[in-house]
């Protein structure tokens, strides 16, 4: 397939000669100069169809955008059940709620060992990190005072009148089933505790509870 531009046809009509190539030449000839006049007439039509192109792309982007919020809103889950073996599956679930802290993080939790303390680590900078546990021995105060060397702090206290385990996020309030030590090993669930007040709690263990 060959195709000419206006120039290129004025051209080849200089050179062919016979009566069949000039009558081709001028209905050619007439057909861009149809063509212009189309564009020209029709300029403020395209112009419209340009912008309402444009707007169409502005409004599919901010559709998307919208789609992602709900996305990111679908991750944060309130609750959640976890099997046995899903481990990972908690312990991303657990970090993403650590990594969702703008201001603090309170961790109740009896049973704790220097991997939660690599999951605190995972919290933004400037939040503060505060866990709260039944006991400490000699070797998770070795792995603190390691830990506090290279990292923010992060203070331990000892509290001893809790039985389930919780995790407080800035101002949310989520009971966990499990040890964080231990997520996945067992059926256990995450819940949001939506009409509980985070400082009322923070209040009672600063009152129940001792530095190690």
């Amino acid at each position: 397939m060959y195709a000419f531009t206006e120039q290129g046809v004025a051209m080849l009509a200089t050179v062919l000669k016979s009566p069949k190539a000039r009558a081709v030449s001028i209905d050619i000839m007439r057909a861009f100069v149809a063509m212009r006049h189309f564009l020209m007439s029709n300029a403020q039509v395209f112009q419209r169809l340009d912008r309402l192109e444009i707007r169409q792309l502005e409004t599919e982007h901010k559709i998307e955008q919208v789609f992602a919020k709900l996305d990111e809103g679908a991750e944060d889950n309130k609750q959640c059940i976890f099997f046995d073996g899903q481990v990972y599956d908690a312990y991303e679930f657990i970090c993403n709620l650590i990594k969702s802290a703008t201001t603090r993080i309170v961790l109740i939790d009896n049973y704790v060992d220097y991997t939660v303390l690599t999951m605190l680590d995972k919290r933004e900078p400037g939040v503060n990190a505060t866990i709260y546990t039944q006991k400490a021995g000699a070797q998770f105060k070795l792995d603190i005072a390691k830990h506090d060397a290279q990292y923010p702090p992060i203070p331990v206290w000892i509290f001893k009148m809790s039985h389930d385990r919780f995790l407080i996020i800035d101002d949310r309030v989520y009971h966990v089933g499990a040890s964080i030590k231990d997520l996945g090993k067992k059926w256990f669930a995450v819940s949001l505790m939506e009409a509980q007040d985070a400082n009322v709690i923070i209040t009672r263990l600063q009152a129940d509870s001792s530095s190690i």
